[in-house]
């Protein structure tokens, strides 16, 4: 039997509520390796099964809703979980201990790499790590375009995204268009029949940050923290797709990185338990020290947490709305276009020799084929980087 809402509890019951989220949730976090898709069913089992928090259908809702915003997928269900648990400030603190572990987590790797990132042992993790992530990242594509590409629109959406991308035109835009364009393709018989004022579209902060296009200039924390609060505000699908956002303002846009570093960046948050998002972490104190990594941090995850607080009340009227449902298609697709063209250079950066190229084919064989969990597979990976590193 669910509990009693927390709007109805008395100050001494909210205080022990609130306590038993922030509890509840780190160690989720603590906990929290192999993607989305595993924290999810972690909560559903913790949530759901265990603790009775919520019923099924309403855990569906929310899953639901985070489909329809842009942000990663696993910290805005525990912030949704939060607010129905404990309201705002179950809300701040779901999301705040959900994430905490992968910060300090991420944050040492960061530390470690910059003092010592060509010492051999730290070399050789990276080096065994970096194709397997490679791996994990085609896994997510081949899944994710079995969702993504469900007719004739999404498909064409796909193969003219991948040879804009390749022409140049930013993410952001190019999201923007795809998603649109299918909006307006699925809904073109209403139109031609009556004009509709268009619905409100899910993209946070685009009236308040008008130069949102503009890459952040000189990068200091303010800089960091615009930047990924940028990309926050926009990045719609898998967490995967951040590694367009990445190369194209960090490697290219801005100059400030190379393709290695974004890449080790990625293994670090693939080697962590938590969001992949908390890479913003791992770049953020390359560029700006610890104070980086904060401002980089709280710019990635602060429109996560403005969605959720401000579309909570709305998810049964989101899930029922064609317009939204044909947006959101329409930037999936164009997402998964830019995760297959980064791939692509990310292969060309961590596919060095023969061994490398062994591990990437047998770590997408063991995830397609069998299904491994991917932290074994990168935890094995950096292991056996590590002991070639040691013999050779």
């Amino acid at each position: 039997m669910q509990s009693a809402p927390y709007k109805t509890l008395s100050p001494p019951d909210r205080k022990r509520r609130l306590l038993e989220v922030a509890l509840v949730f780190l160690r989720l976090g603590l906990v929290a390796f192999g993607g989305p898709a595993a924290h999810i069913a972690m909560m559903e089992e913790e949530l759901v099964q265990k603790r009775k928090w919520l019923s099924r259908e309403q855990f569906l809702d929310f899953m639901g809703a985070t489909n329809l915003i842009p942000g990663p997928n696993s910290t805005e269900m525990a912030i949704h979980l939060g607010f129905a648990r404990g309201g705002p400030l179950g809300l701040l603190l779901a999301g705040v201990c959900f994430i905490l572990p992968a910060f300090v987590s991420v944050l040492v790797f960061a530390v470690l790499y910059q003092r010592h990132g060509q010492v051999r042992e730290v070399e050789g993790l990276l080096y065994g790590i970096k194709p397997v992530v490679l791996a994990v990242i085609i896994q997510a594509l081949v899944r994710l375009s079995k969702t993504v590409i469900k007719d004739v629109p999404s498909a064409v959406v796909v193969g003219l995204a991948i040879g804009l991308y390749a022409l140049g035109l930013p993410e952001i835009p190019l999201l923007l268009l795809a998603g649109v364009a299918v909006m307006l393709f699925r809904n073109w018989p209403r139109i031609r029949q009556k004009l509709f004022a268009l619905p409100l579209l899910p993209l946070p902060l685009a009236a308040a940050l008008p130069q949102a296009l503009e890459p952040a200039g000189r990068l200091g924390t303010a800089g960091l923290f615009w930047t990924f609060l940028k990309i926050g505000s926009f990045l719609y699908g898998s967490g995967y797709v951040l590694l367009a956002f990445l190369e194209g303002e960090f490697v290219s846009k801005l100059g400030v990185l190379n393709m290695r570093q974004i890449l080790d960046a990625v293994a670090v948050g693939q080697f962590t338990p938590g969001p992949v998002f908390t890479t913003a972490t791992f770049i953020g104190y390359l560029l700006g020290g610890p104070w980086g990594a904060g401002a980089a941090t709280a710019g990635i995850f602060l429109p996560s947490f403005v969605l959720v607080f401000a579309l909570n009340p709305l998810i049964p009227r989101m899930r029922a709305s064609t317009w939204l449902g044909a947006l959101l298609d329409g930037v999936n697709a164009a997402s998964l276009a830019l995760m297959a063209a980064v791939s692509l250079k990310l292969g060309l950066a961590s596919l060095s020799d023969g061994l490398t190229i062994g591990l990437f084919l047998g770590a997408l064989l063991l995830l397609l084929r069998f299904r491994v969990n991917s932290f074994w597979l990168i935890l094995g990976g950096g292991l056996i980087g590590l002991l070639v590193k040691l013999i050779w």
